[in-house]
């Protein structure tokens, strides 16, 4: 047996790491938050809606989360610091070592993977007041156009059609 094999149980880091690769692909799936995507909790609420004129768009960058990151990088980092070392308090310094460093990756791992871009709308409102709404523009939505604001657990802006 090979010295590093002697310190590192790949047989048992396989399914760690798999388990890491799945959380950060799954992870990557993030979109920018939009009018059309709804939580389950969203669904069958009531939301005022108003109408509005776009006034000013930009583009917007939205910070990733590192929640579940931080959780799955610490598990797996104690985890596999746990088998370094030759005595159990060893074993115990490398594990916390190894959850400390491997929820500091997990989370920057998860932060890039989820940041992604939107746009922030400035909206004049019909019956008087500014609002700023950061949203995806799936819809196309362009400067002057006439918008419909719905205001439930999320803001959102739609087009107003008709």
């Amino acid at each position: 047996m090979r010295g590093y094999e002697r310190l590192i149980p790949w047989r048992l880091l396989r399914p760690l790491l798999c388990l890491l690769l799945v959380a950060l692909v799954a992870i990557g799936c993030a979109r920018a938050p939009g009018p059309s995507v709804y939580e389950r909790r969203e669904a069958n609420q009531a939301a005022v809606v108003e109408r509005g004129r776009i006034v000013s768009i930009r583009p917007v960058s939205v910070e990733g989360t590192g929640h579940t990151g931080t959780l799955v990088g610490g598990a797996a980092g104690g985890v596999a610091g746990s088998f370094i070392g030759g005595d159990w308090r060893s074993n115990l310094l490398a594990g916390i070592a190894g959850a400390v460093i491997g929820g500091v990756a997990g989370n920057a791992a998860e932060r890039s993977l989820t940041a992604t871009t939107a746009t922030e709308f400035i909206v004049e409102l019909e019956r008087g007041g500014t609002i700023a709404v950061v949203q995806g523009n799936e819809e196309g939505l362009r400067v002057g156009d006439t918008v419909l604001v719905l205001r439930g657990q999320r803001t959102r802006l739609a087009p107003a059609r008709g």
